[in-house]
């Protein structure tokens, strides 16, 4: 078993490209390197096949809105036979500070409603996640309501942070490509504390 779908989750759009709720994107953007994402209009998504650490791998940024992210995923994964422990969903999270970034497999939404409709989409909560962490707003002190925090661009120093925590990711993700969890786990979680 190995990673053969990387979903980055974000909204689609000039006026989210750079919010918090975007962080999905912004690894799957990186990871993508010179392969061109190219809308795929059967998946309504920006998809590309390519390699990583010599696995051969889709690349998906759903093009719904955020709580409509499974019907791109579902669509994809079927057509390809793609199993729910194949795929990881790379999205932003509010449970980690800036700076951090977290692996696991299964377990609740949390509040994602990206996650969520994954989750309907696939059948299972069986899948992997890849937390990017943006900070909550009640502990950065902001009064600021969440679903408003997180379609916001983040401050340039929680930016910093978030790139950084996108970088160590990128690094770790070969090791899953290859079907090494345990060691993708454990490069990333020493990486990014």
């Amino acid at each position: 078993m190995s990673i053969r779908l990387i979903v980055g989750l974000g909204n689609p759009g000039p006026e989210y490209e750079q919010t918090r709720h975007n962080a999905g994107f912004w690894l799957v953007d990186n990871l993508a390197g010179s392969t061109r994402l190219a809308r795929e209009t059967r998946f309504n998504a920006l998809a590309a096949k390519t390699f990583v650490a010599g696995q051969e791998v889709w690349l998906l940024e759903p093009q719904t809105f955020m709580n409509r992210s499974g019907q791109s995923v579902g669509a994809l994964a079927r057509f390809y036979k793609i199993a729910p422990d194949e795929v990881l969903v790379v999205h932003d999270e509010l449970d980690l500070p800036p700076g951090s970034a977290k692996i696991k497999k299964g377990g609740s939404s949390g509040g994602h409603n990206g996650l969520k409709d994954i989750t309907a989409a696939l059948g299972t909560q069986d899948y992997w996640r890849l937390r990017i962490g943006i900070g909550h707003p009640r502990t950065m002190g902001l009064q600021q309501p969440v679903a408003d925090f997180v379609l916001h661009r983040p401050r340039q120093e929680e930016q910093a942070l978030i790139n950084d925590a996108i970088e160590k990711s990128l690094d770790a993700i070969p090791l899953l490509c290859e079907g090494k969890f345990e060691a993708g786990m454990m490069q990333l979680h020493t990486a990014a504390k």
